[in-house]
């Protein structure tokens, strides 16, 4: 009986294993993405600080890249909705 169920499962074990592997190199991208994200950031603050882009183009470039990063950290935690805040935490 044991290879029995074992040939019946077969095809989903490897259904399961496919699945892992898309799970794995979705979450890979989404990693590698914020690094690239993160490296622009530190770029962005050190052309600041020599004075090679104005505080204008720096606030320009970094608010977007801000709000990717936030999405992408959303995502990685399991919250594809974002963070909600309340009102009546600003108060």
């Amino acid at each position: 009986m044991l290879i029995v169920d074992d040939l019946l499962a077969a095809p989903f074990r490897g259904l399961l294993w496919v699945m892992r592997e898309i799970v794995e190199a979705a979450e890979q991208e989404l990693e590698a993405e914020a690094d690239e994200i993160r490296d622009r950031l530190r770029e962005l603050y050190m052309l600041l600080e020599t004075g090679r882009i104005t505080e204008a183009e720096f606030d320009a470039e970094e608010g977007p890249l801000l709000d990717r990063l936030d999405e992408l950290e959303n995502e990685e935690q399991g919250d594809p909705d974002g963070p909600t805040q309340s009102l009546e935490d600003d108060g």
